[in-house]
């Protein structure tokens, strides 16, 4: 059975009068441990995507299969349940709390799902990005990069079955963008299931397979390489 499989997704934004078809009946079926690159130019529908696999949205018609389940049709607290026990989220932005520190950050999707040992959680996480000496230090006394690996912690701390990622080397430099890239490769290589929105065709490369999406469409779905990872971060 596939970890993720979608049969004819629509998802049609109102605007008073207007409607904007994000997605006009995308399929796609994704296998546990694969590492998916989904490209496309402004407006394609990728974030829209993103945010449907991520269960941050419901589609409006068609049906998202998840580990066999059909989450399309949650409500909101079974899609936060969801979220919580099975995916972990990378955005470009970082989106870090300024002033709570970096053990702090990664802790919060421990203190949403009610673990009482997240402290101990948050440090190996972070100890997993190499940022075990920096726990204590706020958004704002880290590098970009570092900011980046505080949000790959709290991603991978409640072991997620799927890591989405939404231009996560967009805010970085090239040498700090191909650290962070590593990481990803490496989270691979240890099974966790990766899908991340990127315009950079470097970035696609680096992934299994690069799915291509023009007006909501997939237009292309083609297998690049496997990832020669090292082994668990």
């Amino acid at each position: 059975m596939p970890l993720i499989e979608t049969n004819d997704l629509h998802k049609i934004y109102r605007m008073g009068t207007v409607e904007v078809r994000a997605l006009r009946g995308v399929s796609i079926t994704i296998e546990a441990g694969d590492y998916v690159a989904i490209m496309g130019p402004s407006g394609s529908g990728k974030s829209t995507l993103m945010n449907l696999l991520g269960c941050l949205d419901t589609p409006t018609r068609g049906t998202y299969l998840l580990d066999g389940e059909d989450v399309s049709s949650f409500g909101p607290d079974r899609l936060a349940a969801t979220r919580r026990q099975q995916i972990g989220f990378v955005f470009q932005q970082f989106n870090l709390l300024p002033r709570a520190t970096a053990l702090q950050n990664v802790e919060l999707p421990l203190i949403y799902a009610g673990v009482k040992n997240r402290h101990e959680l948050a440090l190996k996480a972070l100890e997993r990005v190499g940022l075990g000496d920096r726990a204590d230090h706020r958004p704002t006394e880290l590098s970009g990069g570092e900011q980046q690996r505080v949000a790959m912690a709290r991603a991978i701390v409640n072991n997620p079955r799927i890591v989405l990622a939404d231009e996560p080397t967009g805010n970085l430099d090239t040498a700090t963008g191909e650290e962070i890239l590593q990481m990803f490769d490496e989270l691979s290589a240890a099974g966790i299931t990766l899908i991340m929105v990127t315009h950079d065709p470097h970035v696609a490369d680096r992934c299994k397979r690069t799915v291509q999406l023009v007006d909501g469409e997939i237009i292309s779905d083609k297998r690049n390489h496997e990832v020669g990872g090292t082994g668990e971060i």
